[in-house]
């Protein structure tokens, strides 16, 4: 339960909003019409769930992390895969499969880079899910933007300058053109909600 809370307290549902703006201001995929997109909005709070599965010792520690605590914070791919896989099997019928088979796609897919260079599995451009990458940005700038134990926020114009560099290395060029294009959209985003930026 201490995990669970853990989770709810370190702004999960924050990217919701921007994952959507990004979705409906990209031509990404045919598959995007509203109901896709109300459904990546609704998803988006599972793409870090397997961090439930991290020690705090790691989640909060204040400075950089040992080569060793890295392999284990990327493990929250699996984790928050899994968790979703086993839902699935449970729950997974109709509207609710889609609902959790995007937060899965999202899960496990959000930290691949356009060039390959990203984990879990080292994919590269198209090879990974249209929901990753437009969670990939989402969630890099929520992390910049917020405080966290190793570093202060980001200013929103700090936090977009930095995504821009990685086009076409970190981030997929079409969804950082769809980002410059909505970035203020972000930034009242981020001041609206309470748990976004913090």
């Amino acid at each position: 339960m201490a995990l669970f809370q853990n989770f709810l307290e370190n702004g999960c549902f924050s990217q919701g909003p921007s994952v959507r703006l990004l979705a409906a201001s990209s031509n990404l995929s045919p598959v995007l019409n509203d109901e896709t997109i109300d459904l990546l909005y609704k998803s988006a709070p599972l793409h870090d769930i397997g961090k439930v599965g991290i020690p705090d010792s790691i989640l909060r520690k204040p400075g950089k992390l040992t080569d060793d605590e890295f392999e284990e914070m990327k493990r929250h791919t699996f984790y928050g895969r899994n968790a979703i896989q086993s839902a699935e099997r449970k729950f997974g019928k109709g509207v609710n499969n889609r609902f959790l088979q995007f937060g899965k796609e999202m899960a496990y897919t959000h930290h691949e880079k356009w060039d390959g260079s990203g984990y879990p599995e080292g994919l590269n451009g198209e090879d990974i899910s249209f929901l990753g990458r437009i969670m990939a940005i989402a969630d890099v700038y929520d992390a910049l933007i917020s405080k966290r134990p190793y570093k202060p926020p980001f200013t929103h114009e700090e936090a977009v300058s930095f995504i821009a560099r990685g086009k076409g290395t970190h981030f997929d060029p079409e969804v950082i053109e769809a980002f410059l294009k909505v970035h203020e959209k972000f930034k009242k985003i981020a001041l609206e909600l309470p748990d976004a930026g913090k």
